[in-house]
């Protein structure tokens, strides 16, 4: 569907996974900086805020990263969703086996919202942010698991035919999101976080490399995944560099 509003430009920072070396605060301070001065006019975090608890990493205090965060600045702005590692480190959160997640609670203590399976109507730019819970919140068995998401719930929430887009952590939504979503944004897959010649040997999504990276038109949609700032498992990227992602949407043929 073609963007019908004066342009508008997105700044998408996602998994960020903060703990240890690889991704300090001070980092993150960085990360802040560097988005702000792209001048976006909203700015969206894609969740994954911090790494899975491991013996040999700290994870800071929610507070410490979502002070940070908050210092991120825009027009309209800033808006979250949780991700699968919010549930997977915060074991009180996971055991409640709902919403609301306590890394949210941080985010929305500095001011930050977070849509968990929420549309909110930005009504000074004429459009929709919609945003779902994580897919894969929960493991039910090896390689099988249970999210919290709920798309129908969401788009429900919608009360007028303005533009929306969809913000997601895992892209595997893309194939069941309407054409009434201009823009579906997402991340989680970190590119496939080590590439090979091209390749990327694992990605943690059930459509393999289909949805792992970049801007994928299809059947008359558009997605875009983030490469994301973090790293997952191992902290090595090998062939997939860390960004902030900048979407510029204007409309067709200006």
């Amino acid at each position: 569907t073609d963007w019908t509003l004066p342009k508008l430009r997105i700044a998408l920072i996602s998994d960020f996974h903060v703990s240890g070396p690889a991704m300090s605060l001070t980092r993150l301070d960085q990360i802040t900086r560097r988005t702000n001065a792209t001048s976006p006019d909203i700015v969206l975090l894609g969740g994954d805020f911090a790494a899975a608890a491991k013996p040999s990493y700290s994870v800071p205090p929610i507070s410490a990263v979502a002070e940070r965060l908050s210092q991120l600045r825009s027009q309209f702005g800033t808006y979250a969703v949780p991700g699968n590692h919010a549930w997977e480190v915060f074991r009180a959160a996971t055991e409640m086996r709902g919403p609301p997640n306590l890394f949210a609670h941080g985010l929305e203590d500095a001011g930050l919202p977070v849509l968990s399976n929420q549309a909110v109507k930005i009504e000074q730019g004429g459009f929709w942010i919609l945003g779902i819970e994580a897919q894969r919140a929960f493991r039910s068995r090896l390689f099988r698991f249970e999210g919290l998401d709920d798309l129908p719930k969401t788009l429900a929430q919608v009360t007028d035919d303005a533009p929306a887009m969809l913000l997601a952590h895992e892209p595997d939504i893309f194939p069941d999101v309407p054409s009434r979503i201009q823009l579906t944004l997402s991340g989680h897959t970190h590119g496939g976080q080590i590439q090979i010649f091209g390749k990327t040997p694992v990605v943690p999504s059930r459509y393999g490399s289909r949805y792992a990276y970049g801007h994928v038109h299809e059947d008359g949609r558009d997605l875009v995944v983030s490469g994301g700032l973090g790293c997952s498992g191992i902290p090595l990227r090998l062939g997939v560099i860390p960004e902030i992602t900048i979407v510029d949407l204007q409309q067709a043929g200006t």
